[in-house]
Parts: structure tokens; C-alpha cells; sequence
């Protein structure tokens, strides 16, 4: 079942589909309603082994697939931090399987991130540096939560665009005259996107997941993001970034969504993704929050480590 569901969705993907039946809501708006899942094993990026081709063979497909189930049942030696690390057996994994595609990136055609900038270039030097010195000192002494990144503290698990991850790949849309509103399974922020023409927030007001609005391009919603947060960037890009995202149903039980994201600080060029969406069952409660008991552990450790420096200092 999984396998023909894949199949399916990167048909929709390579323009197989475009029959699609016209779901719509009872006010006449594409109905894209519904619990969907991004999950899949293909790359964002292609890997260099694929040169410029775009698919898989059958057997390429069906060894990607089978590498990936192996995978997530590897350990490291018993008793290391790594394996403790990555202590997930394949029970909690959902990574999906292979839409048949050697990369998600579409656009550039070679599959690949545009070049940075050379001011890109500089930030991530000087990032590296801060980061290199932290470690070189034993990692770094947290002094208080404010000081960690955003996801550790479960306020939202990653900027925007969301790419698929090892599990919690869901999302639930809901729709309303005007207003379409998308909830993401793990950090539980909703993204809530007005479809009425107003107009964008002040370029002075900044937001972790940016200020969204759509609009109907025949069958397809097209929302448009700005004013980002730079306490949220994706893949290193600038608060300035411009992100252009399309959904589309492809058929009942999938969705054709696409991204473009602009950033002439970040990269030397716009770039494409596209990720299949499968409709997934219930949505379930994704339980973190700011006031977790890890935070609190990480602190205490920090404390005492700081109370060991601090007595080999006498």
C-alpha cells in the first residue's frame, strides 16, 4: 500500500495527474482539507552520485527503500554517548519511503542549494567561529533558557519551509470562508493565513513563522511569507527571506505542495522544492512545552559543571 501511495504522489509530481477531481468546499474554494503526511526518504539535495538525473531506477528505488528500514534499527557501541544519542529503534520512525526522485529540489535542475553569497558566506564563518570556540571550552554553559534555540525549548520545531524529518511529518489543514489554517503536528503552532487581500504587517513587526497570505490561483492556494524572525531562520537565511508556497489536490488522497524560497543575502539564485503530501490518519497531541523537565535538567547540569570550574580555579 505504502509503496503504491508513493507511486501515486510523485506521479501528481511529474505532471501525471492533472485530471485531478475538483474537491470543494460548500463555499466553492478547492477543498485541500484534511490530516496529511510529508514523509519520505527523498533527499532535499541530490546526491552527487546521481549526477543530473532526476529519477530512480526500480532497484535504485526499492535498495533506497530498504537501506532506510535497516537503518533505523542501527546502534551505536553500547555505552557511548552517540548511542544514547540516537536511542530510537525503527518503532518510533516514520520517515516514509522514496517518491521515486533523486532530490526534492527541483529547481535548479541539477537538485542542488544555489551557491551562498558572499555575505552569506562571511555569516556562516563568523557562526562557525562562535560555535568552534564553545566547543573548544568543553561546549557551552547555558545561563538561562532564553539562551537556547527555539526547538529545544518546544516553542516551534523549525522555521519555515518545513522539509521532512525522522517523524512528526503531520499536518492538519482546516479551511473557512477566507482564511485557511494549517496546524503542524510537532511544536502544535498553527499557521493561520488570510485569504481577503489585507495587507502585510509593518516590515518592523517580525514573526518566528513569518506573515502569510494566500490566494487562489485556479485550483491552487498560493501563499506568500515575509517579515520573518531572525530567532528563526531556515538554513541560515536572512529574516528578509521570501518564501512562496503552492497546494494542490492531486486526487483524494494526495496533495501536490511546492516551495520557493528568495533570499539575495543567502543564496545566488531563487530555488524550488516539491514534496508529495499523503492523506494520514488522526492528528494527535504533540506534548511539549516551554517549561519541560529537559530544560531544567540541561540548566542544573550546566550549574554544576560551572561549580566544578569554579573550584579548579582555587
Amino acid at each position: 500500500m505504502k509503496i503504491l501511495v508513493t507511486v501515486a504522489a510523485a506521479a501528481a509530481l511529474c505532471g501525471f495527474a492533472q485530471n485531478a477531481p475538483k474537491f470543494r468546499t460548500p463555499w466553492g474554494d478547492p477543498d485541500l482539507q484534511g490530516t496529511w503526511s510529508n514523509a519520505t526518504t527523498t533527499p532535499l539535495e541530490r546526491p552527487a552520485k546521481y549526477g543530473d538525473r532526476q529519477f530512480l531506477s526500480a532497484e535504485e528505488r526499492k535498495a533506497e527503500d530498504q537501506e532506510s528500514a535497516v537503518a533505523t534499527d542501527k546502534r551505536h557501541e553500547r555505552g557511548t554517548d552517540a548511542d544514547v544519542n540516537d536511542a530510537y529503534n525503527g518503532f518510533w520512525w516514520d520517515r516514509g519511503l522514496s517518491d521515486g526522485r533523486t532530490s526534492l529540489i527541483y529547481d535548479p535542475p541539477n537538485g542542488r542549494i544555489p551557491p551562498l553569497t558572499p555575505e552569506a558566506q562571511k555569516r556562516r564563518a563568523s557562526q562557525k567561529r562562535v560555535i568552534e570556540a564553545g566547543d573548544s571550552v568543553g561546549n557551552v554553559s547555558f545561563t538561562g533558557p532564553e539562551e537556547f534555540e527555539l526547538y529545544t525549548r518546544c516553542i516551534i520545531r523549525a522555521a519555515l519551509p518545513r522539509v521532512p524529518t525522522g517523524y512528526d511529518n503531520n499536518y492538519q489543514i482546516v479551511q473557512a470562508p477566507g482564511m485557511v489554517s494549517i496546524l503542524q503536528e510537532q511544536m502544535h503552532e498553527t499557521r493561520v493565513i488570510p485569504l481577503d487581500g489585507r495587507p502585510y504587517l509593518n516590515s518592523s513587526v517580525r514573526q518566528w513563522l513569518g506573515d502569510s497570505r494566500g490566494h487562489w490561483e485556479g485550483d491552487t492556494l498560493v501563499v506568500e511569507t515575509t517579515n520573518f524572525s531572525d530567532q528563526a531562520t531556515f538554513l541560515g537565511a536572512t529574516p528578509n527571506m521570501k518564501l512562496t508556497e503552492r497546494f494542490r489536490r492531486a486526487d483524494a488522497d494526495h496533495l501536490d505542495y511546492r516551495f520557493t524560497v528568495e533570499d539575495p543575502a543567502t543564496w545566488t539564485r531563487p530555488w524550488s522544492a516539491a514534496i508529495p503530501w499523503t492523506m494520514t490518519g488522526m492528528l494527535y497531541e504533540y506534548a511539549c512545552h516551554e517549561d519541560n523537565y529537559g530544560l531544567y535538567g540541561i540548566l542544573a547540569g550546566a550549574r554544576v559543571r560551572d561549580q566544578e570550574a569554579a573550584k579548579a580555579k582555587r
